[in-house]
């Protein structure tokens, strides 16, 4: 039994603000993970909450945590990107709110063996769903240099990414790259002595596009974000928060495009497209958390919430 799963939930006040319409209903938090936000829905209200969540680490915490909250949980282990059909199979038909928080908490971070953190040493793996097949060690050791490089270039935004993919498939030939510890040091002796010294470690940018890489996290945002929408009743809310460009990107043009805006042609000079729009949007600029949360919590610091309401 895990008793310890530990993350520090991102703007918990800003969630309950907006998600809430009632205190009564449905609510769904798709990325539940250590139940920060869960027990603060399920603490507010009356209502029942569906909790999902790949990883089996936070769901046997989850658990433990709601217990006081009894049969006004249930707790489902999936992907979120599956929502309409993990609706279906518990026969709920509608909802009054919609959570997705799409960071990676802190206990996946700071768990040595579970292989997320350059700053722990352990096997590479960075599987929120441990059964996956693919995990960061196959991607690192066995990917072509080219699709390597991809995914560091695009899921990592990094400058660097083709001397970054030519050294690791360099250093591998001569023994598998095995260790977080392995892969960081290898990242960092590809930058200028200009970029080892910025704030962030020179590695987080190949890590963050291994993880998003192994976990197929954003092909999963848009199917998640229309499943949500189509579940929702009218007036319900979908609150969507990301903590890198990539994320908040999708989730930005995500709920554009629900809101019917047209998406013809410039020189067709009448709309065929016939868009319904099926949200609007709440937030025209994305919340961010307060100061007094960022001082409390460094990770906070980049994470913007997106709110919808189903129309």
């Amino acid at each position: 039994m895990i008793t310890d799963f530990y993350h520090e939930p991102v703007m918990v006040k800003e969630v309950i603000e907006s998600l809430l319409v009632s205190r009564t209903g449905v609510y769904v938090d798709c990325t539940v993970g250590g139940a920060g936000h869960a027990y603060a829905i399920l603490k507010e209200t009356d209502a029942l909450l569906v909790g999902i969540d790949c990883d089996d680490d936070a769901l046997q915490f989850a658990e433990k945590r709601l217990a006081r909250f009894g049969s006004r949980k249930i707790l489902v282990k999936a992907n979120f990107a599956d929502l309409d059909n993990i609706l279906k199979s518990l026969n709920i038909e509608k909802v009054d709110g919609v959570l997705l928080d799409l960071g990676v908490s802190s206990h996946q971070l700071e768990t040595d063996h579970r292989g997320f953190s350059f700053n722990k040493q352990a096997l590479l793996d960075m599987r929120m769903d441990r059964s996956l097949k693919i995990s960061a060690y196959d991607i690192v050791n066995s990917f072509a240099q080219n699709e390597l490089e991809k995914i560091i270039r695009f899921y990592g935004e990094e400058k660097m990414a083709t001397r970054i993919a030519r050294t690791i498939s360099r250093k591998r030939q001569l023994a598998p790259i095995e260790t977080t510890a392995e892969l960081a040091a290898i990242v960092a002796s590809c930058m200028p002595a200009k970029l080892k010294w910025q704030r962030i470690h020179p590695a987080t940018r190949t890590f963050q596009a291994i993880r998003i890489a192994v976990n197929n996290e954003l092909d999963n945002i848009k199917p998640a974000i229309d499943a949500a929408v189509d579940a929702l009743k009218p007036g319900g809310r979908l609150c969507v928060i990301s903590f890198h460009s990539l994320e908040d990107r999708i989730v930005k043009n995500e709920f554009r495009a629900l809101t019917g805006v047209c998406v013809c042609p410039k020189d067709i000079p009448f709309c065929v497209c016939q868009k319904e729009a099926k949200l609007e949007i709440l937030t025209r600029k994305a919340l961010i958390p307060a100061t007094e949360e960022i001082e409390a919590n460094p990770r906070a610091r980049s994470a913007k919430l997106r709110v919808a309401r189903r129309v």
